[in-house]
């Protein structure tokens, strides 16, 4: 866990607006990854002594780490395109950490998918000027209330001008700043609205939240996630990645083709043994006992997702209990 991390659960543990019956851990899933709206976001989290990390990859891309879904950044000719935006109170942090990348202005985003993690941002940037674009589920979300079964919040609409104004179907492909960016709906995997990103020259993949590197991941099924779509993006990301591609995942460091398959191993692995038993009659709290997980928790384990809770969310999954809004 970063440093910034182990602020913001410093922090949302005297959150004032979560309701004191999810406890610690519960906060953390349902704030700390941002499945919060903005408004709830600013009001929970002290966010002032977060620090936004900067890595860069070259070719004019880089890599932005704070507290929410890592930032891709695109400079250039063309001004900057940036992948997510994290919270509202971070936007003037983000602005100046990509103004040391470049004098150009923000000229477009891309949300990978609508959880306030990665959205966070959007009404600030769009009142700015920023072109939003995201997959239409993506919009179709942020656009009406939501219920989210992870906490059980309800998540008011963001206003208009957070919405994305173009979106797309299967994907869109984009010609900026040297680069042919292509842009490819994936799932339902951690939501029914989820895009994964290829720098194609550069060789950098950004897979937003169908990708947590090195933790056991969230999947929102509330949202129309579910475990297979994971895997499926999983092996989406991979067709495309080689030896030295360099991947931004939703959250975690940055990556490599072999993370990303370990995660790929764990993922169908857990998914397998749930399913047996599942079909062995097992419930809910019997496969959590089972601890279909034991292998894989001293690397997947050290996240916010722990492994019962992550056992939960397979088996809501799998057995069809997990609860779909729109």
């Amino acid at each position: 866990m970063s440093r910034n991390e182990m602020r913001v659960e410093r922090a949302l543990l005297g959150g004032r607006s979560v309701r004191p019956a999810m406890g610690a851990v519960g906060i953390l899933i349902v704030a700390a990854m941002g499945i919060v709206s903005a408004q709830a976001a600013s009001a929970q989290q002290d966010l002032s002594k977060v620090e936004i990390e900067t890595i860069e990859l070259g070719s004019g891309l880089a890599m932005l780490r704070g507290v929410g879904g890592n930032i891709g950044v695109s400079v250039g000719p063309e001004g900057v395109f940036l992948i997510d935006d994290q919270f509202a109170p971070l936007t003037d942090k983000i602005r100046a950490a990509v103004s040391k990348l470049s004098s150009a202005r923000i000229r477009f985003l891309l949300n990978t998918h609508w959880h306030g993690d990665h959205t966070g941002g959007n009404e600030n940037l769009g009142r700015g000027g920023v072109l939003i674009m995201a997959h239409d589920r993506v919009r179709a979300r942020l656009s009406t209330d939501q219920v989210m079964a992870a906490g059980s919040r309800k998540i008011p609409a963001a206003p208009p001008i957070a919405w994305p104004v173009l979106t797309f179907g299967d994907g869109i492909t984009l010609h900026l700043n040297g680069h042919t960016i292509e842009v490819r709906h994936v799932g339902p995997a951690h939501t029914d609205g989820d895009s994964i990103v290829r720098f194609v020259e550069a060789d950098v993949l950004h897979l937003g939240d169908t990708f947590f590197s090195g933790i056991y991941p969230f999947f929102d099924t509330s949202s129309g996630g579910h475990i297979d779509g994971m895997i499926a993006a999983a092996d989406r990301g991979l067709a495309l990645a080689g030896p030295g591609t360099r991947i931004i995942p939703g959250h975690g460091p940055l990556s490599t083709a072999e993370d990303l398959k370990k995660t790929r191993e764990m993922l169908g692995s857990v998914s397998d043994r749930v399913r047996k038993m599942i079909g062995e009659g097992l419930d809910k709290e019997a496969v959590i006992a089972a601890r279909p997980t034991r292998e894989f928790d001293a690397t997947f384990g050290g996240g916010f997702m722990t492994p019962d809770r992550f056992t939960g969310i397979v088996y809501d999954s799998l057995s069809g209990s997990g609860h779909l809004n729109l």
